[in-house]
């Protein structure tokens, strides 16, 4: 029985309405980042959207895991601006762009599933 724990690590996840609402609103959120004013307010906002989404999935239990995988990321990125913390014009442009791109390929993953 010990091979069963290998394999659930394999099995997708099913859609779910509140993961789908979730990662969408933490787009939203990487979308209206605006780099010529103030970074860390509109970056915590990011962390807190795409904390709740882990969280949720978290607490859904083990099957989540391939959801969790993939924004984790963006977890990453999310991190590493909160704690270099207000960085140049470019720098933002930057994160933006990456977290916006992580964000689009979590989106297909979350929202692809059936």
């Amino acid at each position: 029985m010990s091979g069963c724990s290998t394999v659930k690590s394999y099995i997708p996840s099913f859609w779910d309405d509140n993961q789908a609402a979730y990662i969408t609103s933490v787009r939203i959120d990487i979308e209206r980042i605006d780099c010529s004013i103030a970074q860390k307010p509109q970056v915590d906002l990011v962390a807190w959207d795409l904390r709740r989404f882990v969280l949720y999935s978290e607490a859904k239990g083990s099957l989540q895991a391939d959801v969790l995988r993939v924004v984790e990321p963006m977890v990453s990125t999310v991190k590493e601006w909160q704690t270099r913390g207000e960085g140049s014009k470019m720098y933002c442009d930057l994160k933006k762009q990456i977290l916006t791109q992580q964000g689009e390929r979590a989106s297909k993953v979350i929202l692809g599933r059936w």
